[in-house]
């Protein structure tokens, strides 16, 4: 049913209490995150920050998870109880749905219906391939029922019979299918039917995990609704699985149950995870950006662009004034999913990516990664294509006389072979292939970064870029020179960044509901009534939780609505004058005129999380060295930096920082320094 699996308890959460101060004195406090090549932990005792970075296990994460949890606990000399709290982040969701192995999933809808997802919306995913096809409905022709029921926008239509239910419930019995959604067409607005149904699902079919769109995503638009809650009930047995083994070894290991980020950028128990699939698909990426925007207020840059490029893939984010930035709605592989998440961007661009040549002869780069097996060519593990890190140790930006994080020794002539083999096949030598794969590679991100930047109105010349990830700080100056920025932040725990967000992230639970009031419906007393209703279930063992409340405005007839934060009890004279201040500030003009109408309400309940205020280094531990590195087309002598820099270090570029988990390249024209919490800010004399 809805509930968690058996081994999840619902009332066990992390064991930490929240305090208003959000700073954690004496507690020990653990995050894991998963990427698709490195798994990284963050163990944070008081303001000693310890690290790890292990190969991640992609047949079960949760291997590489406890692997990386004994490796950091060993380097802090602590054990598995000393940890007051465990956060993590995970790829399980994501890969599910991107190599479309989730459950088994059946859909209940209204009678007419049951195709919906395969009809679509009547846009076209590229403007100019017409022909272009849309993903694959997650749920088999043969697994879609309809019901014979119907509400309307003006309430019932057709009544739904006992009758009906109970022959729906033994066709599900016979389908074998694992899970369910159910999607009926006005369930938003009268949820009774569909109540109904999933609750007879459940009492009749107890192994069988069900969502109802009702409690999924009570909102208007079928289309995103549908596809919402199919992917909540694909994704929702998977998660529960990956999670009961995880909460065994954690409980073996006497560790504290964790709890997972969601895709909002908020924390949930194991338990809550568990029941709602949907809610974790950005798991990973919401780590990195929460942890981004905690070290760009804690540097004092609160206008942020962060960039964390993995060995798989990267993802950008802008942070305003601390914050990271959020949206209620995205596409994975041309697939809706309209819920709360950070507003991450993301192109198949990491330091595994794999170089290639295409039919007409252009050198590209991804989205095919080598992953962490056998993994880039360098690493001696079987690989024998070409990948951006292949590239990067040949220009000597990495050196085979440095370890990577995790342990990873790299052997520069299967390097030099493999992106030889592809030189051969471009016209180009190594040296001239190895910079046109770090220059293809770069021209992604860059394209990234424009999207969520210049193509939404933000200059990112105001902004400082904060780059991480294992990769992110290498290619961070290029990056910056491509958007004219002139300030890179570069934190000392870059490479396991995303671990330290899970370490800061709050607890937060999301809701909305579709409300379309209009007229004399928008009164005070009507918007205020409607928050209560959302916010009350919200603060259910959260009542110390802020309410944080976002309206959804547009004139009357109007296709779509723009966002806009208020109070529980807003005056809805005020909410029409931000309305059209955002209106006129997105679109150029405000409708004096125009009737107001509020489509939907959208109600968080956050606890906010620790603050962890790590310290550089006490004097730092950096070796001194030197090597050729190509810069602008020349080998120039290049310092080397490698441990961890000690506050008030300074150095100009050429120079390489070799940190205990990433590397960060800084060209000629570039200066360094050091801070009291071991971040490094760079500025470019070139650009500034």
């Amino acid at each position: 049913g809805r509930g968690p699996p058996p081994c999840l308890d619902d009332t066990q959460g992390s064991g930490l209490s929240l305090t208003p101060d959000r700073v954690y004195l004496g507690a020990m406090l653990l995050g894991v995150d998963v990427g698709g090549t490195f798994t990284d932990a963050a163990l944070l005792d008081g303001e000693r920050l310890h690290t790890a970075k292990v190969p991640s296990t992609p047949d079960d994460q949760s291997r590489g998870v406890i692997a990386a949890i004994d490796q950091v606990l060993d380097r802090a000399a602590a054990a598995p109880a000393d940890v007051d709290g465990f956060t993590h982040g995970m790829t399980v969701g994501t890969n599910a749905l991107l190599e479309e192995r989730g459950a088994r999933t059946a859909l209940v809808a209204t009678r007419g219906f049951a195709d919906l997802l395969e009809i679509g919306r009547q846009n076209r995913p590229r403007l100019y391939h017409p022909c272009r096809g849309r993903p694959r409905p997650l749920v088999d022709r043969e697994l879609r029922f309809e019901a014979a029921e119907r509400i309307g926008s003006a309430g019932l239509i057709e009544e739904l019979a006992d009758e009906e239910v109970d022959g729906l419930v033994e066709r599900l019995r016979a389908s074998g299918a694992e899970s369910i959604a159910v999607c009926l067409l006005f369930a938003f607005s009268d949820p009774s039917h569909e109540r109904h149904i999933a609750s007879a699902l459940r009492d009749a079919l107890p192994d069988v995990h069900v969502s109802a769109s009702h409690e999924v995503l009570p909102a208007f638009r079928e289309y995103e609704r549908f596809s919402t809650t199919v992917i909540d009930a694909y994704l929702s047995p998977l998660l529960g699985r990956y999670l009961t083994r995880l909460v065994e070894a954690c409980r073996d290991r006497a560790l504290p149950e964790p709890e997972l980020m969601r895709s909002s950028g908020g924390t949930a128990t194991a338990a809550e995870a568990a029941r709602a699939g949907a809610w974790s698909v950005l798991s990973g990426p919401a780590g990195g950006a929460v942890g981004a925007a905690l070290l760009a207020w804690a540097s004092g840059d609160h206008d942020a662009i962060g960039i964390d490029m993995g060995g798989t893939s990267c993802d950008v984010c802008v942070v305003d004034a601390g914050e990271v930035r959020r949206t209620d709605s995205r596409e994975i592989e041309g697939r809706p999913i309209q819920l709360p998440m950070v507003d991450v961007h993301t192109v198949g661009a990491g330091g595994g990516s794999i170089a290639w040549r295409d039919a007409g002869g252009a050198l590209r780069v991804g989205p095919r990664s080598a992953g962490a097996e056998p993994g880039p060519a360098c690493y001696g593990r079987g690989g024998t294509e070409p990948t951006v890190t292949d590239a990067n140790l040949l220009l000597g930006f990495l050196s085979s006389d440095s370890d990577l994080a995790g342990g990873v020794a790299l052997a520069t002539d299967a390097a030099r072979q493999s992106i030889a083999a592809l030189g051969a096949k471009l016209g180009l030598d190594e040296t001239e292939t190895a910079e046109g794969i770090v220059r293809v590679a770069n021209q992604e991100m860059t394209r990234a970064l424009r999207v969520v930047t210049v193509e939404r109105g933000v200059d990112p010349r105001g902004y400082a870029l904060l780059p991480f990830g294992g990769a992110g700080p290498m290619h961070a100056a290029a990056l910056a020179a491509e958007l004219e920025i002139s300030r890179i932040v570069c934190p000392r725990a870059s490479g396991v960044l995303s671990a330290l967000g899970l370490i800061a992230a709050g607890h937060r639970r999301d809701t909305a509901r579709t409300v379309l009031l209009a007229g004399d419906q928008l009164s005070a007393e009507r918007i205020a009534g409607e928050v209560a209703a959302l916010s009350e279930p919200l603060r259910a063992g959260m009542e110390g939780a802020e309410i944080e409340v976002v309206y959804e405005l547009r004139y009357r007839g109007q296709a779509f609505e723009l966002p806009v934060p208020g109070p529980p009890e807003p005056d809805p004279a005020q909410l029409a004058e931000d309305f059209a201040a955002e209106h006129e500030a997105r679109y150029g003009y405000r409708d004096p005129e125009g009737e107001l109408e509020l489509v939907t309400i959208r109600v968080s309940a956050v606890e906010p999380g620790p603050e962890p205020r790590p310290r550089a280094a006490a004097g730092g531990n950096l070796v001194e060295g030197e090597r050729d590195a190509r810069f602008g087309g020349s080998w120039v002598g290049t310092r080397v930096l490698r441990g961890d820099p000690g506050a008030g270090v300074r150095a100009e570029g050429p120079c390489v920082f070799e940190l205990p988990e990433a590397t960060l390249v800084l060209p000629p024209g570039w200066t360094a320094s050091v801070d009291e919490t071991g971040t490094i800010t760079a500025d470019s004399r070139a650009t500034s």
